[in-house]
């Protein structure tokens, strides 16, 4: 029996976007994104927000409604460049902090500068953060090997325009992550590379649109299926639902905590 991955309902596309800072063009991005139904995730420096609790609260959680909210460092340091105790601080208080203002769980994270080394992954993973982005960009639509090292497609200036007709044309299963900074758009007055982006890829029937987090929970939760040697049985130990084509390329759902028997 043949069982291959899919993305939910059986998509067999994913797009996510991941963007830094939370500065003010941020309010314009998430105007583009919500018009086309997109999703995405903005990470941010919880020091933006200390002043005015109550008011940033307010204001981050009517602007990101619908998208995620993840770390970026309290403060952007480059985290290697810290002692271990800095790091450890700075990390958990962006979480804490983002969490207080949103009241969300917050565990998914960009590196600040792009930056990082083995010691930083191990206190990410020590600290309950479950993925982090870098800037190197593949150019792929490859899924990461490793979660607190998980590299995007591409910048948003790196010619998006083709990477949209690339992600249309490939009838292959396929992660396609955009990354960047709203104020880039501000500063170079190409707002329109965005929009024509999200125009161009919206309203897909194959074309799962998804947050960091969702992507990473659901990915994780493929990865842990348990199947018979005969791969008859199929066993679900998670709490997500996943999905699988069959040997005719049909959508199977096994519900979390579940099992399937294939004939």
């Amino acid at each position: 029996m043949k069982l291959t991955f899919c993305f939910p309902e059986g998509k067999k596309k994913a797009l996510t976007f991941s963007y830094d800072d939370g500065a003010k063009p941020d309010e314009r991005l998430v105007g583009i994104f919500n018009r086309y139904n997109m999703k995405a995730t903005f990470n941010l420096n919880a020091a933006r927000y200390q002043e005015n609790p109550e008011e940033n609260a307010t204001y981050l959680k009517k602007l990101y409604a619908g998208h995620e909210i993840a770390c970026h460092g309290k403060t952007h340091p480059f985290f290697e460049r810290i002692t271990q105790m800095s790091l450890v601080e700075d990390i958990l208080e962006d979480r804490r902090l983002l969490e207080k203002l949103t009241g969300r769980i917050i565990n998914g994270m960009a590196y600040p500068y792009g930056t990082y080394d083995s010691n930083v992954i191990q206190t990410l993973h020590t600290l309950g953060i479950v993925y982090s982005r870098t800037v190197k960009s593949t150019g792929r639509f490859s899924f990461p090997d490793d979660f607190l090292e998980w590299n995007p497609t591409c910048h948003h200036r790196e010619n998006i325009a083709e990477l949209a007709d690339r992600l249309l044309a490939t009838p292959y299963l396929s992660l396609c992550y955009v990354w960047g900074h709203s104020f880039e758009f501000e500063r170079n007055n190409d707002w329109h590379i965005m929009e024509d982006f999200c125009a161009k890829l919206a309203g897909k029937e194959d074309i799962w649109y998804a947050t960091n987090m969702e992507i990473h929970d659901y990915i994780t939760a493929f990865r842990r299926l348990v199947t018979s040697a005969d791969s008859h049985i199929v066993r679900n130990p998670s709490a997500q639902t996943v999905w699988l084509l069959d040997r005719n390329d049909m959508p199977l759902e096994l519900k979390g905590g579940s099992e399937m028997f294939l004939a």
